[in-house]
């Protein structure tokens, strides 16, 4: 049944964990048996750390495949998927890893299975080099949902670096195909929201300092806009540990949704947190793309499976996105263009529209 395996460069573009998810995560729904090399090479620990085993475990148990050579600092793996059969699974990073890049590999695959999925993902909630669960629920699940989908996400625990302990269930209904998207038009930005989070031993002047500085830096640019960032103090039996953070959200007149988000680290001050997730959302929008940078890539294998063409406009392509591109081209057979964007001011602006001639993946259960 299985044809020759699918050789993927780990070392590749933004040659770490990113590679693993799209790779895998193809491999699972294509039913293409893989080999990847030179897993994180470039790293200064390089190998499967502990959040990359648990995501290719829960692959693994998702479609009953053969796994080789998922060990803690191995540098390659053989896959062999067998059918997507949903259900419940679990997948524990026991770590800080990200519950986020967790379902960021299980998603696209348990929309094709063949009854709805439960699935319990353990590890960080609010962690760095990652998105936040906040990002998740707020940004990319809206978003996300425009292909077609729906999925409940329901925060049981946050957890925090070092400790972890965080835990979200996810619950996914299959589809019968993805719908292609078109977010092209950014419009005018109409509110801003967010929330500014501590947690644990953490005092909460220290939330109420983050949002108040980041509000006075939104403000600068946009006077007349309401802008409203809560700060919030984690209730103790839906925290693990001790964190803090802010995400800022802003919503436009068609429905985009870009943000800014930062965490708070030992020796930073509140003010700095706050005025780095403004800053980087007020970056976002600058450039006039109708997605901010972290959801460029998040969106790309979605496009890739979806039945038609899909378009999103997008600032400055990343690292993370062009990787994604490459691996859905080489494993799914998606043709992507990346063109710099002609339209009316946006000669002066750094933004690209990003197309796509999705494959119009089926599911074979429905």
């Amino acid at each position: 049944m299985a044809g020759p395996r699918v050789e993927v460069d780990g070392g590749l573009l933004e040659g770490g964990g990113q590679i693993l998810r799209v790779s895998t995560a193809l491999s699972c729904l294509l039913g293409l048996p893989l080999r990847v090399q030179k897993i994180r090479a470039g790293r200064s620990t390089p190998g499967l750390r502990p959040q990359h085993l648990s995501g290719l475990e829960m692959i693994r148990d998702l479609c009953a495949g053969q796994l080789e050579g998922a060990d803690i600092g191995s540098t390659e793996i053989t896959f062999t998927p067998g059918k997507i059969k949903g259900g419940s699974q679990t997948a524990d990073t026991k770590t800080a890893g990200s519950v986020c890049l967790l379902l960021q590999v299980s998603l696209p695959c348990v929309l094709f299975a063949a009854s709805p999925s439960e699935l319990r993902l353990r590890g960080g909630t609010n962690a760095e080099m990652a998105p936040q669960i906040d990002y998740t629920a707020m940004v990319f699940k809206p978003i996300a949902e425009k292909f077609g989908f729906k999925f409940n996400c329901d925060i049981k625990m946050r957890g925090y670096y070092p400790k972890g302990g965080g835990e979200v269930i996810v619950q996914v209904s299959p589809v019968k195909q993805l719908n292609p998207i078109n977010i092209t038009e950014r419009g005018s930005v109409t509110r801003i929201s967010g929330r500014a989070f501590v947690a644990g031993a953490l005092p909460f002047k220290v939330a109420k300092e983050m949002a108040a500085a980041a509000v006075r830096c939104l403000r600068k640019e946009f006077r007349d806009l309401y802008v409203n960032i809560q700060p919030v103090q984690e209730p103790r039996d839906h925290a693990f540990g001790n964190g803090s953070g802010i995400i800022v959200v802003a919503e436009t007149s068609t429905g985009c949704l870009l943000a800014g988000s930062a965490l708070g680290k030992r020796g930073v001050n509140a003010d700095k947190v706050g005025i780095d997730a403004a800053e980087m959302l007020l970056g976002n929008l600058r450039h006039g793309g109708a997605v901010d940078e972290y959801l460029q890539d998040q969106l790309i294998i979605f496009m890739a499976l979806a039945n038609g063409v899909s378009r999103i406009k997008t600032g400055p392509v990343t690292l993370h996105t062009q990787t994604a591109i490459h691996f859905a081209e080489q494993l799914a057979k998606a043709k992507f263009t990346v063109k710099k964007s002609e339209e009316e001011g946006d000669a002066a602006k750094d933004a690209y529209i990003i197309e796509c001639q999705g494959i119009g993946m089926a599911n074979p259960n429905l």
